[in-house]
């Protein structure tokens, strides 16, 4: 039987057995357009159609976000900021710095509509859930959760994760956020950062030191979710994958590869929930490439095969030109003991979740 065959054979099943893939050619320029991660977006969707995934999951066209859908999170004044910079192609505006626009997330003309672009992405992968039009839904190019309210922040210049949270909450009373990025959203860390307010006790932060590799985060990310899980009992899953915790990564932090990341990924999976997968950090383009096409499979239940298609992108994946990774040699600095002690004073702060 042909893949196009297959595809539709699978898209004859029910909604909630669906994987909705968002995608389209503008969207897709727009995301390449961004300078820290040039073509990151087209390199991912090329590896992923080359592998034929693509007729196995329903392809959705993102609508970009208004101004006024961005501001259930993001404060006016800080959008109509970014449309003014965005509109003038201008570095130097003195306000900018108020902002958070400079060093760390320099603007540049169309910046805005590159907001929008990513934010409505993400809001259409929601709304899909929402509207039971699937079980999954998958956002690549998304995943930017280190912008503040009136911030840009980390290079996001938009908060697409908490706009997908906010969206999910008008169906689903608890949302579970589950961030395996290497760094994870502005303002928290420690074990002891719990959350403030009506929100104390529902921020779990699990610190881990550098070179942690497959098998001793798996553990981590089981032993926390399970607990997480039983505490919380959520109704939706928005989940960022950050791909910046593999082996090679210029953050030379994680010692991590997809298998692993597949792992918490399956785990997830298996509470069969709505739920809503963002992207995020990755800037070995290509190894970013890798890990969400392997965990596009892992998705769809499909094994492919370790030698990279032939594509636009296929030089790229040299000089071995295989999907796996491979550890590299840093040391793992987390013992046993700091771990354990880790997990066991979550499972404490838990116990207050109701």
């Amino acid at each position: 039987m042909e893949s196009s065959e297959l595809g539709e054979k699978y898209l004859k099943q029910s909604p909630e057995q669906l994987i909705v893939y968002i995608y389209s050619p503008e969207y897709i320029s727009a995301c390449d357009s961004l300078c820290k991660i040039p073509s990151r977006a087209s390199m991912v969707h090329s590896l992923i159609e080359a592998y034929g995934l693509l007729p196995y999951m329903r392809v959705v066209r993102p609508k970009p976000a208004t101004m006024e859908e961005m501001a259930t999170f993001h404060t006016h004044a800080y959008l109509q900021h970014l449309q003014l910079v965005s509109e003038e192609g201008d570095d130097d505006n003195p306000e900018s710095v108020e902002y958070g626009l400079g060093y760390d997330c320099p603007t540049s003309k169309g910046i805005y509509d590159y907001a929008a672009a990513v934010g409505g992405a993400t809001l259409t992968a929601a709304q899909c859930l929402i509207d039971q039009k699937c079980k999954i839904a998958i956002n690549w190019p998304g995943g930017w959760h280190h912008a503040k309210k009136d911030e840009a922040s980390g290079f996001c210049y938009v908060n697409d994760a908490v706009l997908g949270i906010l969206r999910l909450r008008q169906k689903y009373e608890r949302v579970l956020y589950i961030d395996l990025d290497l760094h994870h959203s502005d303002g928290t860390g420690d074990v002891t950062d719990i959350g403030l307010g009506k929100g104390r006790w529902y921020s779990v932060n699990v610190p881990l030191q550098d070179g942690i590799q497959d098998d001793r985060y798996f553990h981590v990310c089981e032993s926390i979710l399970k607990e997480v899980c039983t505490a919380f009992n959520p109704e939706a899953v928005v989940l960022q994958l950050g791909a910046d915790t593999l082996a090679g990564d210029p953050m030379c932090c994680f010692n991590m590869t997809p298998v692993g990341i597949a792992k918490c990924l399956k785990y997830v999976l298996h509470w069969e929930l709505p739920t809503l997968i963002l992207g995020g950090g990755g800037y070995n383009l290509a190894n970013t490439a890798r890990c969400w096409t392997y965990l596009t499979g892992v998705i769809l239940g499909k094994t492919l095969a370790s030698e990279i298609p032939d594509h636009e992108y296929f030089t790229d994946y040299g000089p071995d030109y295989v999907l796996e990774i491979t550890p590299s040699c840093r040391p793992d600095r987390n013992d046993q003991q700091q771990t354990e002690r880790i997990l066991s004073s979550v499972k404490g702060n838990l116990k207050n979740v109701v």
